[in-house]
């Protein structure tokens, strides 16, 4: 699917300096943003009940040959024929993998925005840079940084990214292992193919992955008509439309047709979908990625704004 849109900055899209000047200029601000949009729901904010090791008891489970000793419930196992171990809370570190899409299309602004979708998206991965270091886990951005637990973990990512040359378009997520989550915030607009098979290797490795699709309210209503040209900010070609809205109605098909093919991925694998729009809020976003995180028992389904 081609990237739809009029040009939404004068920095040139192709230009790997002129990005990375602009993404450090911005940071800063969009740090500060961050943080106002965790205060606003980090009342609800909580750590994720897992079998692992703590202090506070989760469970007693049957023993299973190699465990070690200390570890069983003696007390508990007198009461029948059966041996059993006193499982604790989970109270260790996770690791959570974050990434914003650096594509030029995240660039695109249009009038009915509050933001462009790459500031939201920034914005939305540093706020769980934020919440997720503030609760003790490990956080990463893959190609950028190792996993590394920090309370001013949304900070140091921040520097990371100010001070990054150039990031990966798609980068390798080969080294992210089991039992890691990842929250990824794009537009998705790159073919559906291509999404699928730079996402496989996640499902194959049994990582759990949190989608946010940020999409500007004018990339889903094609609010355009009469002659109107449109610019593709990845390869800089041009297409001029003398009526622009005989195309709205095929537009908005194949819009919407490639949103709810990802989504109906992401469920069959266990994932989750969620949808931002840029004329909302993005706590909106983040508590709803949240509560797909420490659900209990899976992910719920489906796509919301």
């Amino acid at each position: 699917m081609a990237r739809v849109g009029e040009a939404s900055s004068p920095v040139p899209t192709r230009d790997a300096l002129a990005r990375a000047r602009l993404r450090a200029s911005l940071v800063p601000d969009l740090l500060v943003e961050a943080r106002r949009v965790v205060n606003t729901v980090i009342g609800g904010w909580h750590g994720r009940r897992k079998r692992g090791i703590g202090e506070n008891f989760w469970q007693f489970r049957p023993y299973v040959e190699g465990e070690a000793m200390a570890r069983i419930d003696w007390r508990r196992s007198a009461r029948d024929d059966h041996t059993y171990v006193r499982d604790r809370e989970w109270e260790a570190a996770h690791t959570v993998w974050l990434w914003a899409d650096p594509s030029p299309s995240m660039l695109y602004k249009s009038a009915g925005a509050i933001v462009s979708k790459e500031s939201r998206a920034m914005v939305l991965i540093l706020a769980m840079a934020e919440l997720l270091s503030r609760s003790g886990e490990r956080i990463a951005w893959p190609g950028l940084t190792d996993p590394f637990t920090a309370r001013n973990g949304a900070e140091r990512l921040a520097s990371h990214l100010s001070h990054a040359s150039e990031l990966a378009a798609k980068p390798d997520l080969s080294i992210i292992r089991r039992f890691s989550d990842i929250v990824i915030t794009s537009d998705f607009l790159d073919p559906i193919e291509e999404t699928m098979a730079w996402l496989d290797v996640l499902a194959r490795h049994g990582v759990r992955a949190h989608l946010i699709e940020v999409a500007d309210p004018a990339e889903e209503t094609f609010p355009y008509s009469g002659r109107t040209e449109f610019t593709d900010p990845e390869t800089g070609e041009k297409l001029t439309a003398g009526r622009a809205e005989t195309l709205g109605e095929a537009y908005r098909w194949q819009y919407t047709a490639r949103r709810q093919e990802l989504a109906a991925w992401c469920k069959r694998l266990g994932w989750s979908f969620t949808v931002n729009h840029t004329d909302r809020l993005a706590s909106e976003a983040l508590v709803r990625v949240h509560a797909f995180m420490t659900a209990d028992g899976g992910y719920a389904s489906g796509v919301r704004a």
